[in-house]
């Protein structure tokens, strides 16, 4: 796993990809059916499927739920068909970020994230990074992939961005150190 830096011809092909994402999933967007209740389904934060307390070991059956996944704006997360809506639980994100891309420098930089289900990302307005803080300080790295479904950056994909970080405008209208992806610039700092 891990990141690297690309260079031309991979790169193209990887942003290619990312513009790409999301093409042949099921539109779980326009479906709206009945809410059926709530399943005892985690996902939990090391990006494992379980079911009822076991963890699912069937790779194609978590690719599977993860096609039909949805974040509503009540911040949960369903599993939708056109006949059903299931809420399920998830403790960090829907998927993790398991690589990242980079290609260019500065304001021209850009990078794509590759998910743990082989969905490719380009950070930037379409598909947001975002820094969260938890209460003790530490970071907690996402970025949009599909929807409100978001990737929870892996540790070595978060140390490849830190890496990367420059100085650039914070909200507060100072500098903070960041990211620069797809023309937005993203402190990597609590404010």
């Amino acid at each position: 796993m891990g990141s690297q830096r690309t260079n031309g011809d991979a790169m193209q092909s990887l942003l290619e990809a990312a513009r790409d994402s999301g093409k042949g999933l099921p539109p779980v967007e326009r479906w709206h059916p009945d809410y059926c209740g709530e399943m005892d389904m985690v996902i939990r934060r090391d990006g494992s499927w379980w079911h009822e307390g076991t963890r699912i070991a069937r790779p194609a059956l978590v690719r599977l739920f993860a096609r039909i996944l949805r974040k509503d704006e009540d911040g949960e997360t369903y599993l939708v068909t056109p006949a059903e809506k299931i809420r399920i639980h998830v403790e960090a994100g829907h998927f993790l970020a398991v690589r990242v891309d980079v290609m260019g420098e500065g304001r021209d930089q850009k990078l794509v994230f590759t998910t743990d289900h082989d969905e490719t990302v380009l950070a930037g307005p379409q598909h947001p990074l975002r820094i969260a803080f938890g209460e003790d300080g530490e970071p907690e790295p996402y970025v949009g992939v599909r929807g409100r479904l978001e990737a929870l950056l892996t540790r070595p994909v978060y140390y490849e961005l830190a890496s990367l970080a420059v100085e650039g405008p914070a909200p507060d209208g100072k500098t903070a150190l960041g990211v620069w992806s797809d023309g937005v610039f993203v402190p990597l700092e609590q404010a």
